[in-house]
């Protein structure tokens, strides 16, 4: 971390936010853990990148909230601290609206999504990623992830950021590597009844 980082990170107060994130750890996801600590891992990747936005990342701990739970309104954000109206607004940009399609959604951030919306979605993808795993998660819904990736946000992370696109190819790659091993080799592995 560099001075100028640590200086910066001095200065987030994130409490608030922590606080509002804790709605989700009753969303438990299917690798197990919860949103909670999915929320506290997109915050570390984009830490890893050295990402020191305020805004961005008080967004990256709330980011699933108003898509995962009902206990917070917007109005809770904003009045969180002088940074609230910018962090929901950011927030909203990374949320799936009702009736928005997950094809939609992730065309309208990629086409109409500011820089730091872009950019915490790439953060999000990652941590999703790395979750991903062909022993927890259907080939075929693998598949649709991965095509979703590629689609959508790869481009993503080509306009705002060449290392989490590397980062986001080399996670592909992998998993892919994984339905591969698993087809191959898993009925190899099987009992004869």
């Amino acid at each position: 971390m560099e001075n100028f980082e640590e200086k910066a990170l001095e200065q987030l107060v994130l409490a608030p936010y922590v606080q509002k994130s804790t709605a989700l750890r009753g969303k438990f996801r299917y690798v197990g853990g919860n949103q909670f600590r999915h929320a506290f891992s997109t915050f570390a990747i984009l830490l890893d990148y050295h990402y020191i936005d305020p805004v961005l990342l008080k967004a990256s701990m709330i980011h699933d909230v108003f898509e995962d739970v009902e206990c917070v309104s917007r109005e809770e954000i904003v009045s969180l601290d002088a940074d609230g109206e910018r962090v929901y607004d950011l927030v909203m940009e990374v949320t799936r609206q009702p009736g928005e399609s997950k094809d939609e959604y992730l065309e309208r951030i990629l086409n109409e999504g500011s820089q730091n919306a872009k950019i915490l979605k790439c953060a999000d993808r990652i941590s999703n990623l790395t979750d991903l795993h062909s022993d927890t998660f259907d080939k075929e819904f693998i598949k649709k992830y991965i095509d979703e990736t590629r689609s959508y946000v790869i481009p993503m992370a080509e306009e705002v950021n060449t290392n989490m696109l590397f980062e986001l190819k080399d996670l592909i790659k992998k998993r892919e590597s994984g339905l591969r091993f698993t087809t191959h080799i898993w009925p190899l592995q099987r009992k004869k009844d």
